[in-house]
């Protein structure tokens, strides 16, 4: 089973780092400082921030095909991140240590498959969504809250 996961582009937001609030604002965003453990994921590096730092809560497109599942909604992105993250057939710390709703879609961008998996059962997971040849990928979201986490592709 063969999978990758990647962290949304690092030059699709750092034009926003260092924005004062009222520029954010006019993009819909806010700036927040992490002020708890685990509380503060970055989609860009795929971890979570650690306290003190600063991340921006945007408005995230995760599904823009034309379907009844086009969707967006908020995450954070860790202000300054450089690096955006990629690994294979690696669950990263931030994914692994939550409860996700597991959403696989063809490349119409149709729902096919869902499963709520933490920890080993993600993996357990895409092994099982893989044997379906049009499950295009598997978009990862918080159980709770329903946010964009990462994008498990094949």
């Amino acid at each position: 089973m063969e999978f990758i996961i990647r962290g949304l582009p690092v030059e699709n937001y750092n034009h926003m780092f260092g924005m004062t609030d009222a520029e954010l604002a006019t993009h819909g965003a806010k700036r927040y400082v992490c002020n708890a453990k685990a509380s503060f994921p970055d989609r860009i590096e795929m971890r979570d921030a650690e306290i003190g730092e600063t991340l921006l809560l945007i408005n995230h497109t995760s599904m823009d095909k034309n379907t009844p599942y086009k969707a967006s909604h908020a995450i954070f992105v860790r202000e300054g991140a450089t690096k955006t993250y990629e690994s294979r057939n690696k669950i990263p710390p931030m994914l692994f240590d939550r409860i996700l709703s597991l959403r696989a879609f063809d490349q119409a961008g149709m729902m096919l498959d869902a499963k709520i998996a933490t920890g080993t059962e993600i993996k357990t997971f895409i092994a099982q969504a893989w044997k379906n040849e049009n499950i295009a990928h598997i978009d990862a979201h918080t159980a709770t809250r329903g946010c964009f986490m990462g994008r498990i592709e094949r």
